[in-house]
């Protein structure tokens, strides 16, 4: 029985898809646990491209299995789609080879209203969500007024809960002077891909738990970062969800004893979507050149919202944090292909506030925001590592990056990848 737990260790986009794509190789089921189609994962196979918002990128290898987790949030038009365009471009994605929790919840084209509606009410003070729904399904999910996939096998039943809550949203739409959501088209869509998810709906705690016990490696697929954990990231600046590794447990539903082996992925350098403390952002050209143009698909602007990221130096404080928080076995480093042509590069070692030095980020967010990053400086390398494969390829100032954000975290790197392909990998 082994379970392996894929967590981010920043803010999201540290390249999980990937990294999911190759620890996939080695599973037989692929479980995604949090979250929604607010999550982007690109993944690259020879010249094609695969954007993943909903189905674990599991689904590329034709052995596994994925499965859709109790504590996601699932826009089920949206899925259906996603579904389309794999099987369009050659990917079976039967009831066979993809498994819905039926405890899972739905999010309607109310929670997309109220979603906007609340960004806009916060005017500069926005958190800067995907406005995809995510927050408001997963507040009818804790104020016990929500719509659970398994809901969907009566399709007239799952109508009349479709009908009652976007009544509910319209008079709080209304009040707040916005549109009101069209009821009857709206549940249309959601009628349509009722009547077509259902045969892969079934009690995934109980799948995931017989497989364990027959054997199965099971890997364990998060979205997000830990830095947008609802409990232990920047908040208010969060998710709504738990991307962290204690997450899995609980979006899947099996216990701690079955876990193996806890894998974060960080960029060797920094980056977040959306509003929040940012302690290593950098402006101007520093800036441009870690984001890339937009020109390629791996430059850093959002899988799923297109927005530009915010880039900076690697953050050793905060991704010791995170360490900390999912109980890293392992780390995983992205991107080490973006950092040649760098004379020097800064890693932050600790952070500065009032004249005291920390060596952890401060607990509010108040005294997070006016940090100053305490900056190690290293010499950079002007060779191209795209074609390396061992560590020997590797130029030496690069492996002493890589070495010394080991040791700042207090994890050892097993992997380090320097190209957006499968084959790009450097296992230390």
């Amino acid at each position: 029985m082994t379970a392996t737990i894929l967590v981010g260790a920043q803010w999201g986009d540290e390249g999980k898809g990937r990294v999911a794509d190759w620890l996939a190789a080695q599973s037989n089921v692929v479980a995604r646990f949090a979250g929604g189609d607010n999550a982007g994962h690109t993944v690259y196979v020879g010249t094609k491209v695969y954007k993943l918002h909903l189905i674990p990128s599991g689904i590329l290898h034709e052995q596994v299995v994925c499965v859709l987790g109790n504590g996601m949030v699932i826009n089920p038009v949206n899925l259906v789609r996603e579904i389309d365009e794999l099987e369009a471009a050659g990917v079976s994605v039967t009831p066979d080879r993809l498994v819905i929790s039926t405890r899972a919840h739905v999010i309607t084209p109310a929670h997309i209203a109220l979603d906007k509606a609340s960004e806009k009410a916060r005017g500069e003070g926005a958190i800067g969500t995907t406005l995809r729904g995510i927050g408001p399904a997963y507040l009818d999910k804790t104020g016990r007024q929500g719509i659970r996939m398994g809901q969907m096998r009566d399709v007239e039943a799952f109508a009349d809960a479709l009908y009652d809550g976007m009544r509910r949203a319209n008079e709080s739409l209304v009040h707040q002077g916005m549109e009101a959501v069209d009821a009857q088209t709206g549940t249309e869509a959601y009628l349509d891909a009722a009547l077509r998810l259902q045969p892969y709906l079934r009690d995934t705690s109980v799948y995931l738990n017989e497989q364990l016990r027959g054997g199965a490696t099971v890997l364990c697929e998060g979205a997000q970062g830990t830095m947008l954990d609802v409990d232990h990231g920047d908040y208010p600046y969060v998710t709504s969800s738990s991307p962290t590794s204690g997450g899995a447990l609980m979006g899947l539903g099996f216990g701690p004893r079955e876990v193996s082996r806890v894998v974060g992925v960080a960029k060797c350098f920094s980056t977040r979507v959306g509003s929040g403390p940012m302690p290593t952002e950098l402006s101007g050209e520093p800036a441009r050149r870690l984001r890339g143009t937009g020109e390629n698909f791996w430059d850093e602007f959002g899988t799923t919202t297109g927005r530009p990221r915010r880039c900076g130096w690697f953050d050793a404080v905060q991704v010791r944090y995170a360490a900390q928080v999912n109980g890293f076995t392992e780390m995983v480093l992205t991107k080490l292909d973006i950092l040649s042509g760098f004379d020097e590069l800064n890693i932050a070692v600790a952070y500065e506030l009032d004249g005291e030095q920390l060596n952890a980020a401060p607990d509010t967010l108040s005294s997070l925001e006016r940090v100053t990053p305490v900056y190690q400086t290293m010499k950079g390398w002007t060779e191209d590592v795209s074609g390396a494969r061992r560590w020997d390829d590797l130029p030496a100032e690069a492996q002493a990056y890589i070495s010394r954000l080991g040791v700042l975290v207090g994890v050892p790197v097993s992997t380090v990848s320097v190209g957006p392909e499968r084959e790009q990998l450097v296992f230390i």
